[in-house]
């Protein structure tokens, strides 16, 4: 497969005729782009135009794939300059394109390739919303008490889906290169998420799903009086989050950061972004952003105070956000990133064991995969993020 020019495919995959043309690749507005999202049953908030004005310390540009005259997908793409080397970018495609996964993907990534390489890119980075394997809760729970299994891979998954595995397949044989790590977390965004199924379910079949130890908290923190409430100033639930940060030990971003997100995806869409405040007796003991977009919604970040941990605000706010993102229609609750470790004396097991107790399952992604389009500055590149230690 060439990426020197756009290939010409007889059709699509996305069930459109080609028209002897192919699928061109060009940029579109934002409120393009923003009009296509919304003819998605589900998109990730990465791959919204708003994204970009978030992500200031990049270049972010709205691509349209095009069938004809017809808008067929959208990608939202981050450029970002190679130090020393301003006039070559990397190209970055979080949790994206939003394109026909199910077909053949070299009609859609050729034509991107050619243009992204034409623009100066020496690669793209692209993570591709393809699930590949599934876990259940209950496959979980009995991997940690197996001293047998260290991670959730040395199980099989309660099901393994056949486009994963093929666009796995593909992304090899056309030289792209694996960028996930070993324990899920790398440069980007993780391979392997934490999500609660929700279409067709109710709140009674939520709770029955979740531990005893959530359901006790969750009616603990109502017993103790929590009071959630929606919105609120970003500035107090920026302030827990660096208490949370300094009690944690990781490295908190800015409050301005939270401002621009706010800012940039409440002016997309009034329900895109929500900040809850559990308080206990007037004290904010417990704050979480949830982002929606279509039937999909995410926890973002989270918050909580040391004092008053017993009256369970955290488990409070998650109920919140789960019972809103039902009522708003959502098929998934995405509690985002977990490690694959299943190891006991793993210090990141208490991640995927705190969101085990919610119910839902397990879920491996294709995960992120770099393109190099010009190598020898993608081999300067790569030398220069390993220097830095990632």
């Amino acid at each position: 497969m060439s990426y020197s020019e756009s290939v010409r495919p007889a059709g699509t995959g996305t069930g459109a005729e080609g028209g002897g043309g192919g699928l061109t690749v060009v940029p579109i507005s934002a409120a393009e782009h923003l009009a296509f999202v919304r003819t998605q049953r589900s998109v990730s908030f990465l791959q919204t135009p708003a994204w970009a004005r978030v992500k200031t310390e990049w270049r972010g540009e709205s691509l349209g794939w095009f069938d004809g005259r017809q808008l067929v997908g959208a990608g939202l793409v981050l450029h970002r300059p190679v130090p020393r080397l301003e006039r070559f970018t990397l190209a970055y495609l979080p949790e994206g394109p939003v394109i026909d996964w199910t077909g053949e993907i070299d009609v859609w990534l050729d034509p991107l390739a050619a243009r992204l390489k034409a623009q100066g890119a020496f690669a793209i980075r692209l993570g591709p919303p393809v699930r590949t394997d599934t876990w259940s809760a209950a496959q979980v729970k009995e991997g940690i008490a197996d001293p047998g299994t260290q991670r959730l891979t040395d199980m099989a998954g309660q099901w393994t889906d056949p486009v994963g595995a093929r666009v796995t397949g593909r992304l090899r044989d056309a030289g792209w290169l694996p960028q996930s790590p070993e324990n899920g977390f790398g440069v980007g965004h993780p391979q392997f998420k934490y999500e609660i199924p929700l279409a067709g379910r109710t709140e009674d079949d939520l709770l029955g799903g979740m531990n005893q130890l959530w359901r006790r908290n969750i009616k603990k923190a109502a017993k103790e009086g929590v009071e959630v409430t929606v919105g609120g100033d970003l500035k107090v639930f920026h302030d827990l989050y660096v208490h949370t940060a300094e009690r944690d030990h990781f490295t908190p971003r800015p409050l301005r950061y939270f401002e621009t997100m706010f800012a940039a995806l409440t002016a997309e869409d009034p329900e895109r972004i929500r900040l809850y405040l559990a308080r206990h007796q007037g004290e904010v003991v417990a704050a979480t952003i949830l982002v929606r977009v279509g039937a999909h919604a995410w926890y973002s970040y989270g918050a909580s105070s040391t004092h008053k941990r017993e009256v369970r605000g955290s488990n409070a706010c998650q109920w919140a956000m789960i019972r809103d993102s039902l009522a708003a229609g959502c098929d998934v609750y995405d509690l985002r990133g977990i490690t694959p470790t299943l190891d006991p004396d793993d210090p990141h097991v208490g991640l995927i064991q705190f969101k085990v107790g919610t119910g839902g399952q397990a879920v491996r992604y294709v995960g992120e995969w770099d393109l190099p389009l010009r190598p020898l500055v993608y081999r300067a590149f790569d030398l220069y993020i390993k220097r830095r230690g990632r």
